[in-house]
């Protein structure tokens, strides 16, 4: 019976910690900035677990059965957060105040838990061993769900089913309490009757999880959703209109089809087109392989490498026929070598030398991603261009955040390139910036591969020109230890979109 009950405190410790992360791993999908996402919900968890352990101590009596309904409440509370949450995303205006009631409700009940096992078997220890035992079960319980949580559960259960999945085990306890403590219990029945319902929503709901997510997604999403998954990395949506696809990252627009091709041809020609016989390519993000289609049409292209840290955006990319036209069947053409790796790291280690280099990640959200556009990375990028060649990196909204975009470009200039910013209207996104950075001086270039919709020589002297709204500042430059353009952008996006 002991053992038993040691045992349910790592199932407890693991449930509980396993809350706190889908918790800050939706918060970090819905709103962005996964830093000070998890730092709140952990904050706000931990807190909230302090209140529940003091709390705890004005339970004198029943301390078994109130031990047992508090396993139920965590089990359905937590167990049905990710869902909940899901679901209202799109139809409460005050998101945050449900994700942070979640949290906290969540935290006071997984603060009751442990002081009241302690005391439950405070008869069986000496006090020593008591917290001992059930501190390392605590801890051991945590560090299982910190590594399962990344690894398998969101690539395998995602997040709904994955907070169903632990409420279920929080019940299970709940039940095999029930039944160890039976002779101890008075209305022993009722009890065991709530146990056997809340395990049986909490199944119904996990054998429905995908369903959920789908409903919520479709909410969420204008257009069907016909594609969703869970990375390890990221929850990949595309979603499908009366004759276009969108695809979303993390809840952000990455193109739409409509119009991906202004987007797509800017970020490559201008700069491509000025580069004398390019044969080696270097693509960094662009997982969905336009920007590789639009590099292979140069004859003179004879080898692209694209680095990209997700396979799961570029077998979407490969598999889906409907997609893989649309890039053109970039990613099965000899030419084109794909690597999956993070890109800071990869580059910092690369010894080739390239022609032009294409820099495609997502917008600077989070301190993850803007470490993509600091210093070091463009020093790194500055070691891999042969003599003559190009890179050209993709800034955002100059704009809507125009702090942003010179920061990318005050950035590159402090790593030593000569740049040329310039910026291009893609309907989905607004106005939208690039900047090139080389060691020589550029010119328009005059001819261009045939067939393109919007790049010409007379498009390209427009892109250069930017009005006032849209003139340089003088910033910080964005420093791994500083993150200057992630404040930047998550105050300039944060106060476009509240108007």
């Amino acid at each position: 019976m002991t053992r038993l009950l040691l045992l349910s405190v790592f199932v407890i410790a693991t449930c509980g910690l396993i809350y706190e992360l889908v918790a800050g791993a939706l918060a970090s999908y819905l709103l962005g900035d996964s830093v000070t996402q998890f730092s709140t919900v952990i904050g706000c968890y931990m807190f909230s677990m302090g209140i529940g352990s003091f709390l705890s101590k004005y339970v004198t009596r029943q301390l078994i059965p109130t031990f047992i309904r508090v396993e139920m409440l965590i089990g359905l509370v937590g167990g049905f957060s990710a869902s909940f949450l899901f679901v209202l995303f799109e139809m409460v205006a005050a998101f945050k105040i449900l994700l942070y009631g979640q949290v906290a409700l969540t935290g006071i009940l997984v603060g009751l838990e442990i002081p009241l096992l302690m005391r439950i078997l405070k008869d069986e220890f000496d006090f020593k061993d008591l917290v001992s035992n059930i501190f390392t079960f605590d801890y051991i319980g945590a560090l299982l769900a910190s590594v399962l949580f990344p690894i398998v559960l969101v690539p395998y259960l995602g997040l709904i089913r994955t907070a169903l999945f632990f409420g279920i085990l929080n019940v299970g306890v709940a039940l095999w309490a029930v039944q160890a403590f039976k002779e101890k219990i008075p209305s022993v029945n009722s009890l065991r009757l709530a146990g056997v319902v809340s395990m049986i929503a909490l199944m119904v709901g996990f054998a429905y999880g995908e369903r959920i997510l789908s409903f919520a997604e479709n909410q969420t999403y204008p257009g069907k959703v016909v594609f969703a998954e869970s990375s390890p990395y990221q929850r990949i949506v595309l979603s499908r209109g009366r004759d276009h696809f969108r695809l979303y990252l993390n809840g952000n627009l990455q193109f739409d089809s409509r119009d991906e091709y202004r987007y797509h041809e800017a970020l490559v020609h201008p700069a491509l087109a000025a580069t004398p016989n390019p044969a080696n390519v270097l693509v960094l993000g662009g997982g969905d392989g336009l920007a590789v289609r639009e590099v292979l049409k140069y004859p003179s292209v004879q080898h692209v490498t694209l680095v990209d840290l997700d396979a799961a955006v570029t077998e979407l990319f490969t598999s889906r026929p409907e997609l893989a036209e649309m890039n053109g069947h970039a990613f099965t053409d000899p030419k084109v070598t794909v690597i999956h790796a993070d890109a800071f790291t990869w580059l910092r280690e690369c010894k080739q030398k390239f022609d032009f280099v294409t820099v495609d990640f997502p917008d600077p959200v989070n301190y993850s991603v803007g470490k993509l556009y600091s210093l070091s990375l463009y020093e790194a990028l500055d070691a891999v261009l042969a003599p003559g060649a190009i890179a050209v990196v993709q800034s955002t909204s100059p704009y809507v955040a125009p702090r942003s975009f010179w920061c990318v470009d005050r950035t590159l200039r402090e790593a030593g390139f000569y740049t040329v910013p310039y910026h291009a209207y893609v309907p989905s996104f607004g106005e939208w910036g690039y900047i090139m950075a080389m060691h020589r001086q550029w010119e328009i270039p005059e001819k261009y591969p045939e067939g393109l919709k919007f790049v010409d020589a007379e498009m390209v002297a427009q892109m250069l020109h930017f009005p006032k709204d849209m003139l340089r500042n003088n910033l910080e430059v964005n420093r791994l230890n500083n993150q200057a353009l992630v404040q930047y952008f998550e105050a300039e996006w944060a106060k476009y979109e509240e108007n």
